[in-house]
């Protein structure tokens, strides 16, 4: 009796290192029925809509999505570094490195979901054509997206930059401003409200949406064949321990699936563009 009672102590304890295991990150919890959970930190739009359409996928692979809304840039990375969440999926890869060099985190990408087309949209100032001599043009006032906003301007001809800064470009890289543009620098989720005041703005593909805008009615887009299509694509974020974690690859796999794809390509009319 007391060899069979051990044999049955000793399954057990596999079974929970096992479950254990699949957990992996750090608010992860299998429940009696072995589900697991995961807690994910989102922009409202388009990235928390997105994970809606995998949760139903994920539970019927025993995953259980927590989605916590998050309006700011910063609480998703910090929440992560600190553990209240498993992940997060809102930012591309510069904004992340940025994050990780200024405090010394160590967050990693596990996939890349999207990419979302920054626009010029109009504010006082009804085209681009027509922007007047010292015109206020709002950008976004991080470093990664500041850059791209130049990078678009520079694209429709409206400044020129210094060779080779790309996606490090700041305003004091600009060589040549025709029209005299003057910069106000606003943070990205409120550059939306600020167009009143402004001659056009310079906004993130999700803050577009979530303002109403529509990638349609942008002065300018662009291009799907520029750097920014290539170095500004949405990735979902992990502690650096938990990339290998088998819920968060089930996670990823399900983003990135011909289902979710299909969704966005449906959902969005070109303001979020599915990773091919």
């Amino acid at each position: 009796m007391k060899h069979f009672s051990g044999r049955i102590i000793a399954l057990a304890l596999i079974a929970v290192l096992a479950a254990g295991v699949f957990a992996g990150c750090s608010n992860s919890a299998s429940d009696e029925n072995g589900e697991v959970t995961i807690k994910v930190g989102a922009s409202i739009t388009p990235h928390s809509e997105i994970l809606e359409q995998a949760k139903p996928i994920l539970a019927e692979q025993g995953i259980n999505l927590e989605i916590v809304q998050i309006e700011d840039s910063v609480t998703p990375n910090t929440g992560l570094a600190e553990g209240s969440l498993d992940a997060n999926f809102f930012q591309h890869q510069p904004y992340l490195d940025d994050f990780n060099a200024e405090n010394g985190t160590d967050l990693v990408s596990v996939g890349a979901v999207h990419y979302e087309p920054f626009g010029i949209y109009a504010g006082k100032t009804k085209s681009l054509a027509d922007l007047p001599d010292g015109a206020t043009i709002a950008v976004p006032n991080n470093t990664t997206n500041e850059a791209r906003a130049l990078l678009l301007l520079q694209q429709e001809g409206l400044l020129t930059l210094k060779d080779g800064v790309d996606i490090k470009a700041t305003i004091n890289d600009i060589v040549s401003n025709p029209k005299n543009l003057q910069f106000e620098e606003i943070a990205p989720e409120q550059l939306v409200r600020a167009l009143p005041d402004v001659d056009a703005a310079v906004i993130n593909g999700n803050y577009a949406i979530e303002g109403g805008l529509k990638v349609k009615d942008a002065l300018a887009v662009e291009s799907d064949q520029g750097i920014a299509a290539k170095t500004y694509e949405n990735i979902l974020v992990v502690q650096k321990k938990d990339e290998n974690n088998e819920a968060i690859k089930k996670l990823i796999e399900v983003l990135q699936s011909d289902e979710i794809r299909t969704y966005i390509e449906n959902t969005y009319d070109g303001a979020v563009v599915p990773i091919k």
